[in-house]
């Protein structure tokens, strides 16, 4: 991808040209329409979002299976000799040879609570892993009746995590098992982004509040990224570390349910994807300190038929770049750096559960959203990563639970 590409009809599927798309009633892309340019003070002014629908399909691909027979694999990440450290949710971590397929479990590994959406989640090596052996996992810990996701960090040791603790805990303890986030992104300065949901849908409450009512507090951990040092402590210049009543691990807020985290480092841009309720999932492109709405602007409405607000987009509050009805119901995200497919470069690429796809974002330089294309999987994605070797890889829960590479025909 480069800034010289034109607008194509390869997928736009209700897309406009300057990058805020979002969810209305389109279901197909002959529904959504195109529209003209916007000037960019028109932008800056109105901030408005289109409608998309599913995009159209991706062209001259094919996935190639590497690992057969996972049980709901949740993160993957890339050891330094190649071989994959994959999760998965049941509580198992493995260390795997995507030449061979064989699996090597690791021991050692931290309390974990399986409860609904929850369970042994991410999985990242901290910049440093040659020299220090760190790894960091999100975990689910707590009962039915109060949980919540914690940073843990343990030492890679042959087959074996050394020393594993709690780096992090959130400051709520919330009933049932929905919207545990979590993603880890490591930021060019060594500090990382952490992802936390909003609890679950109504009527789940905490204290006699809907636990989707505490994302707008500052005091509260619901629904926010978090920005941690390598420790798990506050780093000095995080947005919120001077302001009364706040809690100053907040790096953004306003979010439903992160699931996918991912950055430019070209540009050092960081993106998000987030499951909506019943449509309104969305991509964001995330800035320390701003606001994203939810639940006080969103497309999405309850799954029981009515509004969740009548505001799709509010004064001080930052409109996803895309948003989708139907749900892909997003559950990781990527942007692509390599040099493997061409004209990929420099696009994101988001997985979906609901919609067992992974959607091309088209990018220009700038960051502007230019069209979208679908890869069908046929199964629930739960990961999209970019491996050492400049190829995409997927991990597709269910009966055919597996690792793939994605290579261009």
């Amino acid at each position: 991808m480069n800034s010289g590409k034109v607008l194509s009809l390869l997928g736009l599927a209700g897309l406009t040209v300057f990058g805020t798309v979002a969810c209305v009633k389109a279901t197909t892309p002959d529904e959504a329409m195109l529209r003209p340019e916007v000037g960019a003070e028109e932008v800056a002014q109105t901030r408005k979002v289109e409608a998309t629908g599913i995009p159209v399909a991706e062209k001259g691909w094919e996935e190639q299976v590497l690992v057969k027979g996972m049980n709901i694999p949740w993160g993957l990440d890339f050891l330094p000799d190649g071989k994959m450290l994959v999760s998965e949710k049941a509580g198992q971590l493995y260390i795997i040879d995507p030449n061979t397929g064989s699996k090597t479990q690791v021991s050692g590994l931290p309390q974990i609570s399986v409860i609904g959406q929850g369970g042994l989640m991410d999985v990242s090596l901290h910049p440093n892993f040659k020299e220090n052996g760190w790894v960091y996992l999100t975990v689910a810990q707590g009962s039915n009746e109060g949980n919540h996701t914690v940073l843990v960090r343990g030492k890679l040791v042959g087959n074996k995590l050394e020393g594993a603790k709690v780096l992090f805990t959130p400051n709520f303890n919330k009933p049932g098992g929905q919207h545990f986030g979590s993603r880890i992104l490591w930021l060019p300065d060594g500090t990382l982004l952490m992802s936390l949901g909003d609890g679950g849908n109504p009527p789940n409450a905490m204290n006699g509040k809907l636990t989707r009512h505490y994302v707008q507090d500052m005091d509260s951990h619901f629904g926010k990224i978090l920005r941690l040092d390598e420790n798990g402590k506050v780093p000095k210049d995080n947005p919120f570390v001077d302001e009364a009543g706040a809690a100053p691990e907040i790096y953004s807020l306003g979010h439903r349910n992160v699931q996918g985290l991912t950055i430019d480092p070209s540009s050092g841009r960081v993106y998000e994807n987030e499951h909506g309720a019943r449509g309104g999932d969305e991509v964001n492109l995330i800035e320390k300190g701003k606001n994203y709405g939810w639940p006080l602007a969103t497309f999405s409405i309850e799954y029981s038929g009515p509004k969740i607000s009548d505001n799709t987009s509010l004064p001080g509050m930052v409109d996803p770049i895309v948003a989708w009805t139907p749900c892909p119901a997003p559950s990781a995200i990527v942007f692509y750096s390599g040099d493997k497919y061409g004209d990929w470069k420099g696009d994101l690429f988001s997985a979906g559960l609901a919609g067992m796809d992974i959607r091309r974002i088209d990018l220009d330089a700038s960051g502007k959203v230019l069209g979208m294309t679908r890869m069908e999987m046929r199964d629930r994605v739960r990961d999209v990563v970019q491996g050492p070797d400049g190829y995409l890889y997927a991990m597709m829960e269910g009966n055919n639970g597996r690792i793939s590479r994605i290579v261009r025909k």
